[in-house]
């Protein structure tokens, strides 16, 4: 007799448990949840964010007005609006505290089923989302092809001196103009293919496109300098397109410092040509170097006499 008393004791338990699962599945069947609002949401200066659920009864014995939301966001319990949109939607805008970039939410709803005996209530639920405001948005590159040196506008917000952009790990020279725009100089990379462009910073790393370098060529003279120390001699740079707005970068590099003193070298917006004042320094023999041009490699030989 115990045994048996154990046995039926087992068999109501098992009973009891397929019938709370039928009973919580026939609840998943009757009504969907689908949660509308991103993970990660653009920061705004108010603060405030909409999230927003829809609502979707799959059996047509659940009225619209017997269903009501709510969201609980970080374990306090709102009510939501019914959208104007559709009687599906449902709305709720979330008033984020000071000082925080996330926060964690789930929905609860609950609804009736009209059946043959009157109305019986039911109710679902949501898993608990994270959602992470993004104080950096990356919205595109202004132009999306151009020669070495061309200097490329990305747009955006939330940018900060720090931020630097990379085409395909490559550094670029980056240029902080406001909190919604950098610019960049095209790095002295192989022409003729495309870049994956990311930008880099304490906010971690965006992707924002894929930039292509263009084939060029320049023409630069004299071919070669021949100074004395304190002597100054002029060379003139020339592309065969204007350059673009910003200007256009030659990244002239040297391997004797000492021996050359010379300025920037930009091509200014809209000119084919600039022409820089070069002074003698120390004694030395060296070249000057500009990569990303002709065969990959323009050079200019240097000698600096006293």
């Amino acid at each position: 007799m115990h045994t048996n008393r154990i046995f039926a004791a087992r068999k109501f338990l098992a009973g009891l448990g397929v019938a709370l699962a039928l009973l919580f599945f026939a609840g998943c069947r009757s009504i969907v949840l689908t949660n509308l609002t991103p993970v990660s949401l653009p920061e705004n200066p108010s603060q405030i964010y909409t999230i927003t659920l829809r609502v979707t009864p799959k059996i047509q014995n659940i009225p619209a007005s017997g269903v009501s939301a709510h969201i609980v966001v970080d374990g306090h319990d709102y009510p939501m609006t019914r959208s104007s949109i559709s009687d599906t939607l449902f709305e709720f805008d979330y008033q984020l505290p000071p000082g925080r970039d996330d926060f964690a939410y789930y929905f609860l709803v609950q609804y009736h089923i009209e059946t043959s005996n009157g109305s019986e209530p039911g109710e679902t639920y949501t898993e608990v989302t994270h959602a992470h405001i993004v104080t950096r948005d990356v919205l595109s590159l202004l132009d999306s092809r151009g020669p070495v040196g061309a200097r490329i506008g990305v747009v955006g917000r939330g940018f900060t001196p720090q931020d630097k952009i990379y085409l395909d790990d490559n550094p670029a020279r980056t240029t902080y103009e406001s909190p919604n725009a950098l610019s960049f100089y095209v790095p002295a990379l192989a022409p003729g293919r495309n870049y994956k462009v990311m930008l880099g910073g304490a906010a971690g790393n965006s992707p924002v496109g894929t930039f292509h370098i263009d084939s060029s060529n320049v023409t630069i003279s004299p071919e070669s300098l021949t100074l004395h120390t304190g002597e100054r001699q002029q060379l003139t740079f020339t592309v065969p397109n204007a350059a673009p707005p910003g200007g256009l970068l030659l990244d002239v590099t040297t391997d004797v410092p000492e021996s050359v003193i010379m300025p920037e070298v930009i091509v200014p917006d809209g000119q084919t040509s600039v022409t820089i004042t070069v002074e003698g320094g120390q004694p030395g023999n060296g070249s000057l170097f500009l990569k990303g041009y002709d065969s990959g490699e323009a050079t200019i030989p240097v000698s600096v006499t006293k």
